[in-house]
């Protein structure tokens, strides 16, 4: 059964209605000014909601012509199911995808101020580290008993994976994928208590120190700042 449609009266400016026309000329079809405006607003809902994917015309022959290169080579596992994706486009069913490939399609995107402290984080407790493993047994025991903390406060704790979870996912991603900060590889890195407010008051001491560190560590006294 048709869908019951309703009419109703929309004022636009000319500005946007020959927007309208233009986005129109640029279909294959061409369609009526109307159609073109309920076209547009059947982009910007499915665009704006969470509960289904839009794949583009060239996006979806793609994905059709590597459905039928998976079935022709035979090919099985992996990560992918062209084949599974191909049903979605025929078949409609948009909001299959993210209930099916959810590592795939999700809507998280790491804030770039949010990478750029985790870098600085890790930057800063390499150093740390660093320095401590230079010094001499006497500087570290002066160390631990002027910042009046352990040794174990001077390794790196990392990130808390309950209320810190993307910070914990960009540090373990740079770390493991792409190879930076090696000092830290192989650690579970989950600190399992916030840290974000001590880290910030760490850096406000940090960035002076780290512009005039250019071939050389940290001092005692440095450290000793940082820690406390």
């Amino acid at each position: 059964m048709a869908p019951r449609m309703e009419r109703f009266e929309m004022r636009i400016d000319d500005e946007s209605l020959a927007r309208i026309d233009a986005w129109s000329r640029e279909q294959a079809d061409r369609p009526v000014r109307a159609e073109a405006v309920r076209r547009l607003i059947d982009l910007g809902l499915s665009a704006g909601s969470e509960r289904s994917v839009r794949f583009s015309d060239g996006e979806k022959m793609l994905i059709l012509m590597m459905s039928d290169l998976f079935k022709r080579l035979n090919l099985r596992g992996g990560d992918t199911d062209p084949e599974f994706l191909a049903k979605v486009i025929f078949n409609g069913h948009y909001w299959a995808p993210k209930w099916e490939m959810q590592g795939v399609f999700h809507d998280h995107v790491d804030d770039p101020e949010e990478v750029r402290y985790v870098a600085d984080v890790l930057d800063m407790w390499t150093l740390i580290e660093r320095a401590y493993e230079s010094f001499t047994e006497e500087e570290r025991k002066a160390l631990l008993d002027e910042a009046g903390v352990r040794a174990e406060s001077v390794q790196f704790p990392g990130f808390d994976g309950n209320n810190e979870t993307s910070q914990l996912g960009i540090a373990r991603f740079l770390i493991e994928e792409m190879g930076r900060f090696q000092t830290f590889k192989g650690r579970g890195l989950n600190s399992h208590h916030t840290t974000e407010g001590r880290y910030c008051r760490m850096l406000e001491r940090f960035a002076p120190m780290r512009q005039s560190m250019i071939g050389a560590n940290l001092t005692v006294r440095q450290v000793i700042e940082l820690l406390s």
